[in-house]
């Protein structure tokens, strides 16, 4: 049987090789790879649907349901287009009805391709969004244990790239796992938009069949429906909306670990990479190079290349079925939905396995300035100064110092105090230990216990309720797999009760 494909001409039995080549069999290709249990899924619950509809009959429905349970995806899979067939939903199609002995013929009642591929692309991308989030997850709680054991890791935190206040790495990457948090929630908002069934739409009218949209889309596990069927088959921003997500978690995640590379510089000193992670040089003896680390901040640019390319693809085009966001674009997001997912896995393991070098933050916060912002505090509460005048202070004090060549350890009550007749006209009260007190990077981090500050008791709170909101997004994921999971268990339930 040779079918008939979309715009092929009388007399042409074939595609152009042109054509074959730019675009028919890289669709094939990801189609067989990314798209041929979707497709099987939606063909087995249209089936169940017509058969419960009355609109097949008891014995054609169990020639269909044992075509669909014996067919050899294997041999799809591993098949290469010939062009015989325009795609792989009409290979499939047509082995379904040799398997079936012509019972499939009406297996295509109130359907088309429009809202078949566009399920078929929302399933596709709800599985791989549900692999990205349970990684997200686990890289979510590796940070968590981490930050967990460095409450007390005081450094020194940088503004314009500049040393600025003393912080702890617990207080940094808090942060950062509260990024990442974002990132997963609008990933699982993407999911709910994502997660909804055009069949039943048709071409884009519906069809005068009594047909049940609701109950394929239970039975497909999606959660709703695209209820307007027009809407079912022209919208994109599903898959925008995925793309934009992805593209955001990228760059987020990108920041984090261009600044992991720098602390892993000599220079830097402040963290150091196991060696399951790192490679050597071919030629320099001493070298260990996080490669590992690099690798993933060059795959997270390619995730948000990826990203923009979906995003791109749709722009300016039609409202309506087209191929712009179908076939040419669906690899994209896929692509980088794979890639920020492996990723995700990979870093939670390298931030498993890093040692911090404690002894040297400690001593680089004692050696630095960064305290001098607590002593102008200081000089506000014990003085009773304006906070601009306590500013001047210190200012001078430390300008002084540093033209001196003198360290923050060497600074003086006296100087500040001759700086302070200088500028207000009166002498301070301060006391040597209240000065002294005000310079140590341990006090500086210990009274800011203000909520969302790095005192350790604070920090310790913070990662609690991050905990309770990770358990809560890890709730979510299991109910959602589980859903998914179900529906497909009794999807093939029903169709073997066909057969019975």
């Amino acid at each position: 049987m040779v079918i008939r494909r979309h715009g092929q001409e009388e007399g042409n039995q074939f595609p152009s090789k042109t054509y074959v080549e730019a675009v028919l069999e890289p669709a094939y290709n990801h189609a067989k790879q990314e798209l041929l249990l979707p497709m099987i899924a939606v063909h087995k619950a249209h089936l169940v649907m017509l058969y419960e509809q009355s609109l097949l009959s008891k014995k054609d429905s169990a020639n269909i349901a044992k075509a669909l349970l014996n067919i050899d995806l294997e041999q799809f899979r591993e098949g290469n287009y010939n062009g015989q067939f325009e795609d792989l939903f009409f290979e499939v199609e047509d082995k379904l009805l040799k398997l079936s002995d012509e019972s499939s013929s009406n297996l295509h009642l109130a359907r088309s391709r429009n809202d078949m591929g566009i399920a078929i692309y929302r399933i596709t991308l709800r599985q791989k969004l549900l692999l990205t989030l349970h990684s997200a997850l686990e890289l979510h709680a590796s940070l968590l244990d981490f930050a967990g054991k460095h409450t007390d890791t005081i450094f020194i935190a940088h503004t314009h790239t500049q040393q600025a206040q003393p912080t702890t790495i617990a207080h940094y990457i808090a942060a950062v796992s509260d990024s990442l948090a974002r990132d997963i929630r609008r990933l699982q908002a993407a999911y709910a938009n994502c997660n909804l069934s055009s069949l039943g739409a048709a071409a884009l009218t519906t069809s005068g069949y009594d047909i049940n949209r609701e109950r394929v889309a239970e039975l497909l596990g999606f959660d709703g429906l695209i209820e307007n069927s027009y809407d079912a088959v022209s919208g994109a921003d599903y898959v925008a909306e995925i793309a934009s997500g992805t593209q955001l978690a990228a760059i987020n995640l990108g920041r984090f670990v261009q600044e992991l590379l720098l602390w892993c510089t000599q220079e830097f000193a402040v963290i150091k990479v196991a060696a399951p992670y790192v490679q050597i040089s071919s030629i320099m003896p001493q070298k260990r190079n996080p490669v590992s680390i690099e690798h993933i901040r060059s795959l997270l640019s390619s995730v948000a290349g990826s990203s923009q390319t979906v995003l791109t693809m749709i722009h300016n085009t039609p409202f309506g079925d087209i191929v712009d966001t179908e076939d040419d674009l669906q690899p994209y997001a896929w692509k980088s939905l794979d890639t920020l997912e492996v990723i995700y896995r990979l870093l939670s393991k390298v931030i498993d396995s890093l040692e911090v070098n404690k002894d040297v933050l400690k001593k680089r916060a004692g050696a630095s300035f960064a305290t001098v912002t607590e002593l102008a505090d200081t000089l506000v509460r014990e003085e009773e100064i304006p906070f601009r005048h306590a500013h001047k202070i210190v200012s001078r004090l430390v300008s002084q110092a540093v033209e001196q060549g003198k360290g923050v350890g060497e600074l003086d009550l006296q100087s500040l105090n001759e700086i302070a007749i200088h500028t207000i006209g009166v002498p301070l009260k301060l006391s040597e230990e209240k000065f002294k007190l005000a310079l140590e990077p341990e006090h500086f981090v210990n009274i800011r216990k203000l909520r969302g500050g790095p005192s350790p008791s604070e920090i310790k709170r913070a990662l609690e309720a991050q905990h309770g909101r990770l358990h809560s997004l890890e709730e979510w994921l299991s109910e959602r797999e589980t859903h998914v999971a179900t529906a497909s268990a009794q999807l093939d339930d029903s169709l073997t009760n066909f057969i019975r």
